[in-house]
This record gives structure tokens, sequence and C-alpha cells, in this order.
């Protein structure tokens, strides 16, 4: 923070007073490079149901564990990343699952999709464990992330139609 501070011409009690402490400054940059990449694998996913919700999350997850910058933070600081990642002591998890809910929510409105017997938020939450638990294998238990398990899970728990797999190229 110390640098931060020099490199921006400010002292840290400012930077503090606007950015709080540095977990709280590393989750905003965390999420604020989320956000573009769920965006782009919302772009070029399936046009709807639960294929376009298994596409996003797997090529969002597929992206995270690719992601040098990404597994450069996890390498270097381990305990702080699955703390501010896929705990409430962030706010990063949270919103990963309003996200995926907003997605699950707009495939059952549109009529392509039921969620049931989970509510769109339950089953948001399912589907971000499973999205960590694939990304941050390495951490949890030591296995290699794999975005292709990840993707399998995701079929797995969706369930989307043969039909509609066919039509997305699915990997």
């Amino acid at each position: 923070m110390g640098a931060l501070a020099t490199s921006l011409g400010v002292d840290r009690t400012s930077l503090f007073r606007w950015v709080g402490n540095r977990d709280r400054l590393l989750s905003e940059i965390l999420w604020s490079l989320a956000v573009p990449t769920f965006d782009a694998a919302a772009a070029v996913a399936a046009p709807s149901g639960a294929a376009r919700i298994v596409d996003v999350l797997d090529r969002f997850t597929a992206d995270l564990i690719e992601a040098p910058y990404f597994r450069s933070f996890l390498t270097r600081e381990p305990a702080r990343a699955l703390r501010l990642l896929t705990t409430t002591e962030s706010d990063v998890q949270s919103r990963f699952v309003r996200r995926v809910t907003g997605l699950v929510e707009e495939q059952h409105a549109a009529g392509t999709f039921d969620p049931s017997p989970l509510s769109p938020e339950e089953l948001a939450r399912l589907l971000v464990r499973i999205s960590e638990s694939f990304t941050y294998a390495d951490l949890i238990s030591g296995e290699t992330p794999d975005p292709e398990r990840a993707r399998a899970t995701f079929e797995y728990v969706l369930r989307p139609t043969t039909t509609s797999l066919l039509a997305t190229g699915a990997r």
C-alpha cells in the first residue's frame, strides 16, 4: 500500500481512506477483472437454456484457470486469495453469486430453463461452488485445476439437452 500511495503522490492515510484496507482494494481489483471475463464468456455462449449457463460458467472458469495474472496471485498469496474469493469476508463471491443468479433468472424468465427444485439463488450458489472447486483445486485439494472436469460437472448438474450441446459446439 505504501508503494501505491507513493506512486499516486498521496500519503498512506489518504489511500486507506479512499480504498479501505489492502484486502478491500484487492477484492475490487479482482472483481473489476472478473466482470469483463464473465461478460466475454456470455458474449460467445449458447443462446439460451441450460446450455447457455453451462457455456458461460465453463468459459469463465477456464479463463480464470488459464489467466497468468490470476494464477500468479493464487500462487503468491494462496490463503489471502481463498479468503478474498471464496468466503463472505469479501464481496467477490457474493457478486459472483449475483451474476450467476441473474443468468439463471434470465433463462427462467425466458422459459428456457427451470431451476426447480432450487431457487435461482440456491442453484447459483451451487454453481459458484463448483466453479471455485475446480478453479482453486490446487489450493483446496492439491489437484490440478481442470476446466474440462468443471464443464462436465456443470453439464451433470444442469443437464442441457444433447441437441443444445451439439448446437453450441461444446468442447
